[in-house]
């Protein structure tokens, strides 16, 4: 059972999203893949380097992602590239009514499939990590690959959970914070879904914050390593919340329309987390999602300082250790160590209509961000949780004064 501080939390920050739906509360763009590279046939199988890295052969032999819905919450995902026919179920597309979420106009949103869930059989060029898990498209990103407000992404989380997601991907992020994305989020956790977030690229942020939603305590926030070496990749945004790292440089990532092209960033560390995160959950179809969190963060390989640090959280992935090594059991998430507004952890899932639900009142969008400009780190929501949570609390120590001072009345007066 919740107590009634969660309780009331949660309450809260449903009132205080549903008080300014329109506020900015994050913004930001995803990271761009670099320009397209005429890749075919074995170079594309050659420039997956990354697999023999990590090993993912091994991890194969245990289980290879069957039965698993991942959800990338992205840019939209082109169902018919080679690679992902067959692979990609009908999603959501947020931006454009019209659409399922199974088109792409930037590319981003197949690169990140892919990774996850490239067919890996002899017509496709790009095998995934988990090659036999199927991927929940829902599109948050427009043709300009950056969203305006997280209400869209939290409604794309809310969504994606209620739809069959076991994880959830999200290659995107700004500086800012969001009490409706954290409720969102915490609804996942509540029905057992292991979430995973990119911790941003220096090139597209104006300052050295890992991004949010990577922040949110429970995430599995991932930062990007150099390709060959153990070190992290140098413009992989890093600090105390990263978790885990993975391989985040010259990449090659399924192009919308068909094609290849040469990637980079922490957007394309993220799905090999979620892939990884797929094959346990393959493995263990009843493994509770705190579990495979913690598998995920025990087996990684420690890189810089002994234990978690602020560059390399706990290290570098390793899939066969996951799926292979003999791990404590664990009753919760164990990244979920600051609950924050919603419902957290794993305790019941709030129904629809509770307070915590995202706002049903999100048309109202703010102004767009013009072409090329960089979304602005100031903007945050116009009651941060923080100052909400003790607002509350005064309300809530008054209401109690008032309701006792009524009380006491009565009884002397009857």
């Amino acid at each position: 059972m919740l107590s009634i501080r969660r309780l009331a939390s949660a309450a809260l920050a449903g009132v205080f999203a549903l008080a300014a739906p329109a506020a900015p509360a994050v913004a930001g763009p995803a990271p761009r893949a670099e320009p397209p590279s005429p890749l075919v046939g074995d170079s594309v199988r050659d420039d997956q380097w990354y697999l023999k890295t990590l090993d993912v052969a091994g991890a194969w032999t245990y289980a290879t992602g069957a039965g698993v819905t991942v959800a990338v919450i992205d840019s939209g995902v082109d169902s018919t590239h080679p690679d992902l026919q067959g692979q990609v179920l009908p999603g959501l597309d947020l931006v454009d009514s019209k659409g399922d979420g199974d088109t792409d106009l930037v590319g981003h949103g197949t690169t990140v499939s892919a990774i996850i869930a490239g067919r890996g059989d002899d017509t496709a060029g790009i095998i995934g990590i988990a090659p036999k898990a199927k991927i929940l498209p829902v599109r948050v990103l427009d043709e300009e690959n950056r969203y305006n407000d997280a209400i869209i992404v939290a409604k794309g989380v809310r969504w994606a959970v209620d739809h069959g997601a076991r994880v959830i991907n999200l290659s995107l992020g700004g500086n800012g914070s969001s009490a409706t994305l954290a409720a969102a989020l915490d609804y996942a956790f509540a029905k057992d879904v292991v979430v995973v977030a990119c911790t941003g690229n220096t090139s597209a942020s104006p300052d050295s914050e890992v991004w949010y939603p990577a922040r949110e305590p429970g995430v599995l926030a991932v930062a990007g390593m150099q390709k060959d070496t153990d070190l992290l990749w140098d413009g992989s945004i890093t600090g105390q919340q990263t978790v885990v790292t993975a391989p985040a440089t010259q990449l090659v990532g399924a192009q919308s329309g068909g094609g290849y092209w040469k990637v980079q960033g922490t957007s394309f560390a993220a799905p090999m987390v979620s892939g990884t995160a797929a094959l346990i959950r393959s493995r263990w179809p009843t493994m509770p999602a705190g579990e495979v969190i913690n598998r995920i963060i025990r087996t990684a390989t420690d890189r810089g300082p002994t234990g978690r640090d602020a560059t390399y959280g706990f290290g570098e992935i390793n899939p066969t250790g996951a799926l292979t090594a003999s791990v404590p059991a664990v009753f919760e998430n164990p990244l979920d160590t600051a609950p924050s507004p919603g419902i957290a952890r794993f305790g019941s899932a709030p129904a629809p209509g509770q307070a915590q639900s995202a706002p049903n009142d999100t048309t109202t969008q703010p102004p767009r961000i013009a072409a090329g400009q960089a979304a602005s780190p100031a903007a945050v929501s116009a009651n941060p949780p923080h100052r909400a949570w003790w607002l509350a609390a005064g309300l809530l120590v008054v209401s109690a004064m008032a309701a006792l001072l009524t009380v006491r009345r009565f009884a002397y007066t009857t």
